[in-house]
């Protein structure tokens, strides 16, 4: 993927909408995907939720389209959104000859919703409920709130998409949505990507059409506390009704683009993609300690989190410890032994084709494109990190990285 390629053009509107265009002709269907450049890290500390609730809120109706949903579906299409720390996205999938219909659902959310108090208390009760489900009726669902809040303590990633409480949520107003709505949702906030059968000429006319009337806002600058480096270990307990204990040590890494994230994500694969990873293959397989292992980065905007999430077969101290030594013997092992080329090589192999193949798809795609448009990039970009890490990028990594004062360590037993 790249935006050199003939087949995808690029272009942007007077009002600082960004449009890709990835036009396959093979395709029937075309996939609209509308990225925000707004997240839960835009959040005031005692106001959190915010961004998700926005999210079901995109749906309850805009100025002049009540009911979203059954225009979409009339047209032959579904559509999903999905909201983290640093974006809201919102997609469709839909026959390409019905495309217009998805560019005017699109263009007239984004040009202003109903702010509708029936949408508002619906959607608000969908999220408080959805809180309670997940977090607090649901085995280990406060891990994430407890493990953000040990690992930072200034940055608003302290706090998990889905708000800090529930509380947050009963209290928005709509003066709050409409604070929201005009600081974040505006053209020039935003990414308009589209993949699938509309030739470039077509595409280009239709985003003038349907989004070039919309005014741009005046987007705040984000000013956000940095996170201060760590200076010292961590470690919080809790219990609750869970089947076995589970361990998460959580270490501070880099910001995605920075020197050093390509790096900790070839980390987590060759520690634990697959049967040939380490995890798999010394840790899990011989049967001694652990039920499950992984290894995996948050994939942050700024700086995110190494995580490595065990599942134990015995309980008690002794075996909690026996569990923790044996996870960091494996990351020692990393730093005073530098792995082999083919091991490196088969992590870039794999990551690779994972890649390629995950591509297949036009809605992946337009999501790609997004992401890369709003970082700045060309899509192969991350790829290109990946395959140029070197073994000793990856031993420098590990040695930064995996030092025992900056491990964040959540043990969560059985009540």
């Amino acid at each position: 993927m790249d935006f050199r390629k003939p087949s995808v053009s690029r272009f942007l509107l007077p009002n600082g909408l960004r449009v890709v265009n990835d036009y396959d002709p093979s395709q029937a269907m075309v996939a609209v995907d509308v990225m925000y450049n707004v997240g839960s890290r835009d959040e005031h500390p005692d106001h959190t939720g915010m961004a998700h609730l926005f999210e079901h809120l995109m749906f309850g109706g805009s100025v002049n389209i009540p009911d979203f949903d059954a225009e979409l579906t009339a047209a032959g299409g579904y559509s999903n959104a999905w909201t983290t720390n640093d974006f809201t996205n919102f997609y469709e999938l839909l026959p390409a000859v019905n495309i217009e219909t998805a560019l005017w659902l699109e263009s007239d959310r984004m040009l202003s919703l109903a702010f509708s108090d029936k949408a508002l208390e619906v959607q608000r009760q969908v999220v408080i409920e959805e809180f309670k489900q997940v977090c607090l009726n649901r085995p280990y669902g406060d891990s994430d709130h407890l493990l953000r809040a040990m690992v930072y303590k200034e940055h608003p990633y302290r706090y998990p998409v889905i708000g800090k409480e529930f509380a947050h949520i009963e209290q928005v107003t709509q003066d709050d949505v409409r604070r929201w709505f005009h600081a974040h949702y505006a053209p020039d906030n935003a990414v308009l990507s589209v993949s699938g059968n509309i030739p470039h000429d077509r595409m280009t006319e239709l985003a003038y059409k349907w989004f070039n009337s919309i005014p741009s806002r005046d987007i705040p600058r984000r000013h956000l506390p940095a996170e201060p480096e760590p200076t010292g270990a961590r470690l919080t307990e809790a219990s609750g009704n869970v089947p076995r204990t589970t361990i998460t040590i959580a270490y501070p890494m880099a910001a995605y683009g920075k020197e050093g994230y390509a790096a900790a994500d070839a980390i987590t694969d060759i520690l634990s993609n697959g049967r040939s990873s380490r995890f798999y293959r010394r840790l899990l397989m011989p049967g001694k300690h652990f039920a499950e292992i992984d290894a995996a980065i948050t994939g942050s905007d700024e700086p995110g989190m190494l995580l490595i999430t065990a599942g134990l077969l015995h309980e008690g101290p002794d075996a909690e410890r026996a569990a923790i030594d044996a996870i960091n013997g494996e990351l020692h092992d990393l730093i005073v032994n530098p792995l082999t080329k083919h091991e490196l090589n088969r992590s870039k192999n794999t990551v690779e084709s994972d890649r390629t193949f995950s591509l297949l798809s036009i809605l992946d795609r337009a999501q790609a494109y997004a992401q890369a448009e709003i970082h700045d990039e060309h899509p192969g970009a991350a790829m290109e990190r990946y395959k140029a890490l070197t073994v000793g990028d990856i031993q420098a990594t590990a040695t930064k990285l995996f030092s025992p004062e900056r491990a964040r360590t959540l043990i969560y037993r059985p009540a």
